[in-house]
C-alpha cells in the first residue's frame, strides 16, 4: 500500500527522483521566471535569500556559450542549523540550493537536493523531524514557484 501511495503522490507532483540526491521538476517558466517565483515565495516566508548565481551569463563574460542556468542559494538558520550541530560536514550542502535550466528541448527544469540524501550522505540519524520539515518546505516552494 505505501508503495502505492509513493508512486501515485509521484505522478502527482511531478517529481523525478534521481540516484545523485536530485528532485526534478519541470516548470512551465523560463528558468529565470521559475527563480524569480521562488524568490518571491521565499521572501513572502521570511526565508532569507543570500545569492543568486546566473551561470549562462557568467560563461557569456568569458566568452562561453551556456544555455540559461541559474542558481538561488537561500536558508533558513532555524533548520539548517539542527543538521549543522547534528555533523558540520551537512554545511558543505547548507544552505539551500535551487538550479534552474533549459534543456537542449527547450524545457525548464527546476531541482534541489533532497533533504534525507543530505542527511544520509552526512550520517544525520537524529533529526527526522526537522529533515521531514525541510522535505516538505522544499516541495511545497518549489510547487509554488511553478504552479500556473
Amino acid at each position: 500500500m505505501k508503495i502505492i501511495i509513493a508512486s501515485v503522490l509521484l505522478l502527482v507532483t511531478g517529481l523525478v527522483f534521481a540516484d545523485t540526491g536530485l528532485i526534478k521538476k519541470q516548470s512551465p517558466y523560463t528558468p529565470a521566471e521559475t527563480l524569480d517565483r521562488l524568490e518571491k515565495v521565499l521572501k513572502e516566508k521570511g526565508i532569507t535569500v543570500f545569492a543568486r548565481v546566473n551561470h549562462k551569463v557568467n560563461a557569456e563574460s568569458v566568452g562561453l556559450v551556456l544555455r540559461p542556468t541559474e542558481l538561488l542559494i537561500f536558508g533558513n538558520p532555524e533548520l539548517g542549523t539542527h543538521l549543522i550541530n547534528s555533523h558540520q560536514t551537512v554545511g558543505i550542502d547548507l544552505p539551500m540550493k535551487v538550479l534552474t535550466w533549459q534543456d537542449d528541448n527547450f524545457q525548464t527544469w527546476i531541482a534541489y537536493n533532497d533533504p534525507q540524501y543530505m542527511a544520509s550522505r552526512h550520517d544525520i540519524t537524529n533529526r527526522d523531524p526537522i529533515v521531514t520539515k525541510m522535505q516538505g518546505a522544499l516541495n511545497m516552494l518549489t510547487n509554488r514557484a511553478i504552479e500556473k
